[in-house]
């Protein structure tokens, strides 16, 4: 028996369990389109067939399926609250893990209580969206403490700015919270894993004319292309600091060696031959240098 082709609202469905037969109960052919009010009413009648009902059958299935379809607009009302999220509340994972909260409240519902199903099934459907958010949508997977922190270093910036006219700093959000600093470093920390973003993807366009737009016709600069890489050059700046003022003691002719040797890339021969010296003598004089300067350096 199918839930939406066979029967319109306010007709008389019969279904048999067993031996037995019973009546009266209305059966609705289109139950995603049902009013609020109807659905609301419908869902009444049908909670007092399911108890009714011996798990498992044929008959309890129907109705309990024609139940959460009936009430499957509650799960895009929940969702709503979570539209700042990514795919929005059409996002069909949170459309699927709300109908799973939905279907835990229809189990768990006792019409006997005499209390209005959405009052469970709500939080049930809310519950079941946080906890995917929690644990299926952080781009890395960090300890469930700090997932929670996350949440409440928001709720909590968010109530700190308004109050100060100012974002928050660290010191301040603990107090607010009554965490340490540590902690509440540790969750800003942590907060970064909840999304990444491709190295590949285009930068946001500057404004037209500023420094930082790209020229026109070329293509709009990647996040990878800004992203800085350590320069070789940049490890012998500091020796080269501390290697002038010894270079600057060096008397005249072991001076004039160095910039032969590694300025001009000149052999020992050639060196000797240039200021009148043996290759051996050059060998020598260059040795005792680089090692006298390298022993300056090591305990400058």
């Amino acid at each position: 028996m199918t839930l939406m082709a066979t029967f319109e609202a306010g007709d008389q469905a019969t279904i048999t369990t067993g031996t037995a037969t019973r009546t009266a109960l209305p059966q609705v052919s289109r139950p995603r389109e049902l009013s609020t009010s109807d659905a609301r009413r419908l869902t009444r009648v049908y909670f007092e067939r399911l108890r009714s009902l011996e798990e498992g059958t044929r008959a309890y299935r129907y109705v309990r399926n024609t139940l959460i379809e009936m009430n499957i607009s509650l799960v895009r009302f929940a969702a709503r609250r979570f539209r700042e999220r990514p795919g929005g509340p059409e996002n069909e994972d949170i459309l699927q893990v709300g109908t799973i909260g939905l279907i835990k409240a229809i189990d768990r519902y006792d019409p006997a209580r005499n209390t209005q199903f959405t009052t469970l099934a709500l939080p049930y459907i809310t519950g079941e969206i946080k906890r995917h958010f929690r644990d299926a949508t952080w781009a890395v997977r960090v300890p469930r403490r700090l997932q929670e922190m996350r949440s409440r270093l928001a709720k909590a910036t968010e109530e700190l700015t308004a109050e100060l006219d100012h974002e928050p700093a660290p010191a301040e959000l603990a107090a607010h919270l009554g965490l340490t600093e540590e902690e509440v470093r540790d969750g800003l920390v942590a907060a970064n894993g909840y999304s990444t973003q491709s190295l590949d993807a285009p930068r946001e366009p500057a404004a037209a004319g500023s420094a930082q737009a790209p020229p026109r016709g070329s293509s709009a600069r990647t996040l990878a292309d800004t992203v800085g890489d350590l320069d070789p050059a940049l490890e012998a700046v500091e020796d080269r600091h501390a290697l002038a003022p010894l270079l600057a003691g060096l008397d005249e002719r072991c001076t004039r060696i160095l910039e032969l040797r590694f300025g001009r890339e000149m052999t020992q021969a050639q060196i000797g031959a240039e200021i009148g010296l043996s290759q051996m003598h050059v060998s020598r004089l260059l040795n005792r240098t680089l090692g006298a300067l390298r022993e300056e350096l090591l305990h400058a």
